[in-house]
């Protein structure tokens, strides 16, 4: 019983974090102004695309302006790339899993080799799902990728100005490519998230799941934990954030917000989520969940909160699950050293 509530405990404590409030502020801007030109223009769903690429701001740095700046440009960059080839495959499902496995792989293996802090690879793996879940249309392809391109963009210039003017002068954070663990590991780990996050939407397709997404989603965040604990304190997290956020997404849409409105509530939520993610990863998921349903969806006002209940909640826990899974099996040590000596350490 001690052993219980003192887990409780740890997933209910709010940790100090030296995050200014500005971060959150500004990263809140970044999402609100291309949901707003959206919503000027009669096309939130347009701008909830560029709100996705204005997330590389979440990338950003305590490095020195030029390092921090490139950092970002070849984040934006990869938003774009993943994205496009979300696009590209929509057409087949089946081909979606192989791709979104293959960039789950390639964004692991950069991410840990050059030691990224979360959000890591999740967005990239996200902004991937979207693009093989949007409907299928060559036509249109160029203008989605434009958009995710010039909310990339649209961060990369707010990051400069930002840097300019609030990010004091720190000791240079260089993350050095040669890491103490072994290339090798690193290949193999970031396998083992390629192979789940890839299989867990497989899974989903084969369950006829209406919208699989929320499957790999769901599982890839959960394997963002630095330790086994870390993962199993975001399962249980994610599983009762995601009911109480569900409950929250629910009322959302009943009061049946116009655009402008629903642009003001994106803000805030993501605000909320900024300010929150560094102290409890519990609390923020309460309100990560209705800002996802937002962004997946693509045009919110349209979704039928009744089913938005069930179908969600049950997709979010299966990919927690498996992310459970996944992360039990990064974190044995033991299990990747042995298979470095006996497939790699042979061929030198």
């Amino acid at each position: 019983m001690f052993i219980v509530l003192r887990h409780l405990k740890q997933l209910l404590a709010l940790k100090k974090a030296n995050r200014p409030w500005h971060v959150p502020f500004m990263a809140s801007l970044c999402v609100g102004i291309p949901a707003l030109l959206g919503a000027y223009f009669e096309r939130l769903d347009l701008g909830l695309i560029g709100c996705l690429g204005s997330m590389v701001f979440l990338y950003i740095r305590p490095t020195s302006i030029p390092h921090r700046m490139a950092t970002m440009v070849v984040c934006a960059f990869g938003f774009s790339v993943c994205f496009a080839l979300g696009l590209s495959v929509g057409f087949s499902p089946w081909l979606g899993a192989i791709v979104l496995a293959f960039v789950a792989q390639l964004a692991a293996f950069i991410t840990r080799l050059y030691a990224m802090p979360p959000p890591a690879s999740f967005f990239f793996i996200l902004v991937t799902v979207m693009g093989i879940t949007l409907p299928f249309d060559l036509a249109v392809l160029p203008m989605r990728v434009g958009l995710m391109t010039l909310g990339g963009i649209l961060s990369c210039l707010m990051v400069f100005f930002y840097s300019l003017w609030a990010i004091r002068r720190v000791a240079v954070i260089v993350p050095d490519v040669q890491q103490e663990m072994r290339t090798s590991i690193l290949v193999m780990e970031a396998t083992v998230i390629g192979f789940f996050v890839g299989g867990s939407y497989l899974i989903a397709l084969l369950l006829g799941l209406h919208n699989p997404y929320w499957v790999p989603i769901s599982a890839a965040a959960i394997m963002q934990g630095v330790s086994f604990r870390m993962v199993w304190h975001r399962k249980i997290h994610r599983i009762v954030g995601t009911v109480l956020g569900m409950g929250l997404a629910w009322g959302i849409f009943k009061l049946q917000l116009n655009a402008w409105e629903m642009v003001g509530v994106i803000v805030v939520l993501n605000f909320i989520i900024e300010f929150l993610v560094v102290r409890n990863y519990g609390l923020a998921v309460i309100f990560i969940t209705p800002l996802t349903v937002l962004f997946a969806e693509a045009s919110p006002v349209k979704i039928s909160p009744d089913v938005l209940l069930d179908a969600r909640l049950f997709d979010i826990i299966l990919g927690s699950f498996i992310g459970f899974i996944g992360g039990w099996i990064l974190y044995q040590p033991a299990l990747f050293n042995w298979c470095y000596e006996r497939f790699f350490a042979q061929k030198h």
